[in-house]
């Protein structure tokens, strides 16, 4: 229970939808964060407003160790079968249509052709479109996702009215978050980013919120898919995102700074995401951004060396970071390793800047490796040439070679860094003159 300091989830459940919220209790229940009545009776109390009787049913019944049942969840059941053959019924003739491949190749691109062509043909009207949105978000909300992200897939072809479409959109990446479709779910969260930073919102607040809610979204999709990792990075990292986590979300920088972290190639934006960190450890601090902030604000290694065990206890806590993998016939977490051999070398590399002439033993504690593990950790980065330096194994010390700074290196990276700024800065005021000319 003492690691439930740590859990996000009460900060991260207000931003999803309630179905999005299951796996993070399912999670939470499973490490025993919190007691089981008390995950069981939160479960009930998101369950009350979907229609997903039959599941709450059954968690009651397990909180309450009988096989008896209130008289209202009957009663609810009753009312989602009705409601759901009413539904039924009202969305049939597109449904049929839909479901006939030859009919459907009558469509086109073009939206308006296609109202006229059903209308014409087959009797299909704007009432039988908006049937099929309140069909699709009623399975929805009884839990079958496969069904209602084809039929929100299908309503979006046919709708003309943006918000709605808009919102369909939102239940179709839902939906495929839920069915782990990882690769169509990055697919509509790169669509649903397109609209919301195109968009034209009545208030610049509603943007800033759509953009949260994306990012809390996308941690299901980056901390699952091959390409996740990089991609986080690329998506929390950008001016726009990056000042909606600090107004609005710092505790999304603890999966931003894992990103850095265990990503193997160090990105130029590394050094601008430590001033982050420093600017906001009031605001929010747990043990990855202490970590960072140990090794390349305050250079305390020994700090660091503590910080990395909690980390390892955050990463195993935590619903997207502590991800389960079967192996043989034993369970790993795989960010995990990699995490620590990262942090390891965060460590090392920033202490060896620093010193020309390290001990070993010394070495080893702020690794927190024994002196053997140490010294064939630091061969192989040796031999892999992450590393320029040799052992010394008479005195059991590592010998740093000298590294001068290559000129025309730091003139291509001041040349970068000045043509990002200046990208930035024609942006900014691109933004400004379009701002001016629609009022």
């Amino acid at each position: 229970m003492a690691m439930a300091k740590y859990d996000l989830t009460p900060r991260i459940a207000p931003n999803l939808d309630r179905h999005l919220v299951f796996p993070l209790l399912e999670f939470t229940q499973e490490r025993e964060l919190y007691p089981n009545d008390q995950i069981l009776k939160a479960k009930i109390e998101l369950l009350n407003n979907t229609n997903m009787v039959d599941y709450a049913m059954d968690i009651h019944k397990s909180l309450y160790h009988t096989e008896d049942v209130p008289q209202d969840m009957v009663d609810r059941r009753v009312e989602v079968v009705a409601r759901l053959k009413s539904l039924e019924e009202a969305a049939a003739p597109l449904v049929t249509f839909l479901q006939n491949p030859n009919a459907v190749q009558e469509l086109r691109a073009d939206k308006q052709y296609n109202l006229q062509m059903l209308n014409e043909r087959y009797q299909i009207g704007p009432e039988q479109i908006e049937a099929l949105y309140q069909y699709a978000k009623f399975q929805f909300e009884c839990g079958n996702y496969s069904g209602a992200a084809d039929y929100l897939y299908q309503y979006r072809a046919l709708c003309t009215n943006a918000e709605r479409s808009l919102s369909a959109l939102w239940g179709k990446l839902a939906a495929e978050i839920l069915m782990q479709n990882w690769d169509i779910a990055l697919e509509e969260l790169n669509r649903l980013k397109e609209i919301i930073d195109s968009k034209n919102f009545a208030s610049s607040l509603n943007q800033v919120q759509s953009r949260i809610w994306l990012m809390h979204w996308s941690l299901f999709i980056f901390f699952n898919h091959d390409n996740g990792r990089t991609q986080i990075i690329d998506l929390f990292n950008q001016d726009k995102y990056l000042n909606a986590i600090q107004t609005n979300a710092p505790h999304l920088l603890r999966y931003l700074a894992t990103a850095f972290i265990v990503n193997k190639k160090r990105r130029p934006q590394f050094k601008e995401f430590i001033k982050v960190i420093q600017q906001e450890q009031n605001s929010f601090s747990d043990p990855i951004t202490e970590f960072l902030a140990c090794v390349y604000v305050n250079f305390d290694f020994d700090g660091a060396q503590k910080k990395m065990k909690e980390c390892e206890d955050v990463i195993l806590n935590d619903p997207f970071l502590g991800k389960r993998v079967e192996e043989s016939n034993y369970t790993v977490v795989p960010l995990k390793d990699e995490f620590l051999e990262n942090a390891r070398l965060f460590i090392f590399e920033t202490y060896c800047r620093i010193h020309e002439r390290i001990d070993m033993g010394v070495l080893a504690e702020k690794l927190n490796l024994n002196y053997e593990d140490a010294e064939r950790w630091i061969l192989n980065l040796i031999r892999t040439s992450k590393l320029d330096a040799k052992i010394n194994t008479q005195t059991g010390t590592v010998i740093m070679e000298p590294n001068h700074p290559n000129v025309y290196e730091q003139l291509i990276d001041h040349t970068k860094g000045l043509s990002g700024r200046t990208y930035k800065l024609v942006n900014q005021l691109l933004e400004h003159a379009q701002a001016q000319t629609a009022r």
